[in-house]
C-alpha cells in the first residue's frame, strides 16, 4: 500500500466554483476555465501514489500548483474535490480533530522562508512544535535536542537566528520538522533562498539524512537539476496539471510531451547520468576457481592486459595484469593471490559520470563499478569520454 495516494484532486480558486468545477470534470484547460468563469483552477485532477521512504519530487514553474498540491496533501488549503489517502485512510474527509492528529502524528512541514522566531534559542525553535501539541517540557528538550545532534546543530542550541547562516537556519527548520519524528516530510522550496553552494550542501545533507531516517519525503521546487538530483521519482506540473512522473532517467530519455522536452533540453546530461547508465558486464575471474593458467588463456582469448578478480560470492577482490600473470605461469605458481592488485578504483552505481572524468584520466585499469562490496559492472574510459562528447555535441546542436 502507497503511503500517500492522491486520487483527482482539484482546487479552484475564486467564486464560481461549482461552473468551474463542472468545465473541469468536462477536461477543460485553465485558460478555458478562466475565460468562461474568472474562477482559477489552481490543481487539476491531480493523480499520484508516493511509496513509503521515497524522496517523490513535485517539480514545476511558478504558477504551475505545486504549492497549492503540496498545502492540500497536510490540508492547509482545503481541496475543492478529490481524496488524499495517508496509509489508507483519507484525510479529505477527516474532522479537525482527526486532522490534528495526522499533523501532530504524522506529517510536518519545512517552508522556503525559514519561520525561526529572532527572539527564541535555536533549542526553543526546533521545540516550538512540540510545546504546541503540549508536549512536557522535558520531553520535548530530549527530542529537540536530538533533532539538533542529528542535524549536527546541538552545539548552537543557545545561540539566536540571527547568529547563524541562512545554511544554518534551514537545517534548524528541518530540525524542527523532525523533532516529533514525523513518517511524512512536505518540505515547499525548502532549498530556494539559499547560495547555490550552500544549497548543494543543504541537498547533500537531506540526501546523507534520509539513509538513515527513511523518511517519505514530498519535496517541492522549481529546479530540474535539484529533482534530479533529489527524487527517486518526479512529477512535472502545467498549469495545475500533473503532465509525467517517473525518475529522472525516464523524463529525460522519454519526455512526455513538448513542455517536457523542452524542460529537460538543457540539462547537462554528465550531471545526471551516473555510473550504472554507461557500464559494461564486467569481465572478471573467481578466485579459487581460476588460477594464473585459466586467468593468461581467459586473458589471450579477450584480449585483455589486466583482469578483475572477485570471491565466489562476487565480493570484489582486486586485479591482475597479463604480465604477471604469464610470469607466475612460467613459475608454476597455482595461485591468483600472491599477484592481486587492490588499488583499483571504485565506485557506487549512483556516481555521477562528470565526477568519474578525473578518476579515469591517470588509470590503466577499468573502473569498477561496486555496491555493498559486489561488483556491478566496469566502466572504462572511452565510455567516460563518450558520454561526455556527446554532451557537449548536443549542447553545441542546440546552441
Amino acid at each position: 500500500m502507497a503511503k500517500v495516494k492522491v486520487e483527482n484532486l482539484v482546487k479552484i480558486f475564486g467564486r464560481r466554483e461549482e461552473q468551474a468545477l463542472k468545465l473541469v470534470r468536462e477536461g477543460k484547460s485553465k485558460e478555458e476555465i478562466l475565460k468562461q468563469t474568472g474562477a482559477t483552477v489552481g490543481v487539476n485532477r491531480a493523480n499520484f501514489s508516493v511509496e513509503e521512504g521515497e524522496i517523490f519530487v513535485i517539480m514545476g514553474l511558478s504558477g504551475s500548483g505545486k504549492s497549492t498540491l503540496v498545502r492540500m496533501l497536510n490540508r492547509l488549503i482545503e481541496p475543492t474535490e478529490g481524496n488524499i489517502y495517508i496509509d489508507g485512510e483519507n484525510i479529505s474527509t477527516m474532522n479537525e480533530q482527526e486532522l490534528r492528529e495526522v499533523r501532530r502524528k504524522k506529517i510536518s512541514m519545512v517552508f522556503q522562508n525559514f519561520g525561526l522566531f529572532p527572539h527564541r534559542t535555536i533549542l526553543k525553535n526546533t521545540e516550538y512544535g512540540l510545546e504546541v501539541q503540549g508536549i512536557d517540557k522535558e520531553t520535548r528538550q530530549k527530542k529537540a535536542e536530538k533533532a539538533l545532534e542529528n542535524a549536527g546543530l546541538l552545539p548552537y542550541k543557545d545561540q539566536y537566528p540571527n547568529q547563524l547562516s541562512g545554511g544554518m537556519q534551514q537545517r534548524v527548520g528541518l530540525a524542527r520538522a523532525l523533532a516529533n519524528d514525523p513518517e511524512i516530510l512536505l518540505m515547499d522550496e525548502a532549498f530556494s533562498a539559499l547560495d547555490p553552494l550552500i544549497r548543494r550542501d543543504m541537498q547533500d545533507e537531506l540526501i546523507e539524512m534520509q539513509k538513515n531516517m527513511n523518511k517519505t519525503i514530498i519535496f517541492i521546487t522549481h529546479d530540474l537539476n535539484e529533482s534530479l538530483r533529489l527524487g527517486d521519482r518526479i512529477a512535472i506540473m502545467k498549469d495545475g496539471e500533473v503532465v509525467q512522473i517517473g525518475t529522472g532517467e525516464e523524463i529525460l530519455t522519454n519526455p512526455a510531451n513538448e513542455y517536457v522536452q523542452r524542460f529537460v533540453e538543457d540539462v547537462d546530461r554528465a550531471k545526471v547520468l551516473t555510473a550504472e547508465n554507461i557500464m559494461e558486464r564486467p569481465t572478471f575471474l573467481t578466485l579459487g576457481q581460476a588460477g594464473p593458467r585459466v586467468a593468461l588463456q581467459r586473458m589471450q582469448q579477450e584480449g585483455l592486459s589486466n583482469m578483475l578478480v572477485v570471491d565466489k560470492d562476487r565480493t570484489l577482490r582486486g586485479y591482475v595484469t597479463d604480465e604477471e600473470v604469464a610470469a607466475a605461469v612460467k613459475q608454476g605458481n597455482t595461485d591468483l593471490t600472491s599477484i592481486l592488485h587492490t588499488d583499483i578504483p571504485q565506485v557506487p552505481r549512483k556516481a555521477l559520470v562528470n565526477e568519474l572524468f578525473d578518476l579515469i584520466h591517470n588509470i590503466q585499469t577499468p573502473v569498477a563499478v561496486v555496491e555493498d562490496g559486489k561488483l556491478q559492472g566496469i566502466v572504462v574510459r572511452s565510455f567516460v569520454i563518450a558520454a561526455l562528447a556527446k554532451e557537449s555535441e548536443e549542447s553545441n546542436t542546440n546552441g
